[in-house]
């Protein structure tokens, strides 16, 4: 695949960024995460689309039609990552690097939250850096993109 792309997708409430929760997710709107991503892969061969969806099925069908239009995903799939067998199928399916982030510590929070049915078909996982963990997947993908 000669293309360059990166799809980062964020799931349900996280639209609410900056207003939801701040003392957990932070200040900053997703809008403002996409446009500090943006700056940061400006500045590599790598061209970036952001999505944020609460549908289920709206997120199954980006990750479907991903397949040979994007180098890889990156997943906030919010409340779905504890939930969604359809999501998880979509991306055991996908080829490419896929990793699945979160803001805040899954494992430090409540029990249910634990929980990832995603992880076992994601390339990797970063999780509890706030905004950060959106800016460390991109560098993730470009360290392990540009081994080969």
């Amino acid at each position: 695949m000669s293309l360059k792309k990166i799809l980062v997708i964020s799931g349900p409430n996280l639209n609410l960024l900056g207003k939801r929760e701040p003392e957990i997710y932070g200040e900053l709107s997703l809008e403002k995460i996409h446009l500090n991503m943006q700056k940061l892969i400006d500045k590599t061969k790598y061209q970036l689309v952001c999505k944020q969806s609460n549908s289920e099925s709206e997120i199954i069908d980006w990750i479907q039609d991903s397949h040979n239009r994007y180098n890889a995903i990156i997943i906030n799939a919010g409340g779905y990552t504890h939930s969604s067998i359809s999501i998880r199928d979509a991306l055991k399916h996908y080829e490419g690097f896929k990793i699945e982030i979160h803001m805040s510590n899954i494992h430090a929070r409540e029990d249910f939250r634990k929980i990832s049915l995603l992880s076992a078909v994601s390339s990797g996982i970063i999780a509890g850096f706030g905004e950060k963990s959106y800016y460390l997947a991109l560098k993730a993908i470009e360290l392990n993109l540009n081994e080969g």
